[in-house]
């Protein structure tokens, strides 16, 4: 897989450091898992982060303070035991279940293996969404639309951070062609307007800090009810 558009060194650099809420750093490992070169570029970001601790220097702390840390820690494991229904506990197998599907690793957990299997729900003519709950302490959304074939997306910009995955199918904008493992990580700076390309609907997760920005009346009327 030959991709076009990758990730920005300062979200690769925040990703490594742990610096992304949920809804961005699942998209961020579901890209990573379909490009090796952004994988590596990931790897090289842990490992200068790792190299500036080393060279950081020492701050003393209380002698207790890693006592504490851990008394901390067991507390919360018993917590979580506690509320626990022992017989319903997941076993995990003794062998690592073979790799399939056309949906991202990282993705699977959400969506399961398969593309064909999601559930759609019609949010415009040609729009359909299937939303990602990722729980109330996720202050980003993240959720999947399914774009008919030479459909046109209303131009729009972004009230922040936006990336949008393509999972298969092409769409084109200023930008250029994106195809499957391609990302558009863009910011609040950004107007555009993708169009999907004739063959096949484009499927694609998005990761958006805030609702998106329509420029036309008519969709920023209708934005409450389509929800993107």
């Amino acid at each position: 897989m030959k991709l076009t558009h990758h990730l920005d060194d300062a979200t690769l650099v925040r990703y490594a450091a742990g610096d992304l809420d949920e809804a961005f750093a699942v998209i961020v490992s579901s890209h990573l898992a379909m490009c090796e070169q952004c994988r590596k570029a990931s790897h090289d970001a842990e490992e200068l982060g790792g190299q500036m601790l080393e060279a950081a220097e020492e701050t003393a702390v209380n002698e207790d303070a890693f006592a504490k840390l851990m008394a901390a820690i067991d507390e919360q494991n018993q917590a979580n035991v506690d509320g626990v229904d022992a017989q319903n506990v997941h076993q995990f197998p003794k062998k690592r279940a073979a790799i399939s599907g056309d949906v991202p690793m990282p993705l699977q957990r959400f969506l399961g293996s398969q593309i064909a299997d999601i559930e759609w729900k019609k949010v415009a003519p040609g729009i359909s969404k299937h939303d990602i709950d990722l729980g109330k302490d996720v202050p980003s959304s993240l959720y999947l639309l399914n774009i008919a074939e030479g459909q046109a997306v209303p131009e729009h910009g972004h009230g922040g951070m936006e990336m949008t995955l393509i999972l298969s199918g092409a769409y084109t904008d200023r930008f250029g062609r994106f195809g499957p493992g391609d990302i558009a990580d863009l910011d609040e700076h950004v107007e555009h307007q993708p169009i999907v390309e004739a063959g096949a609907p484009c499927i694609c997760l998005v990761a958006t800090e805030k609702p998106t920005k329509f420029k036309g009346l008519v969709e920023r009327i209708l934005q409450p009810i389509i929800g993107i």
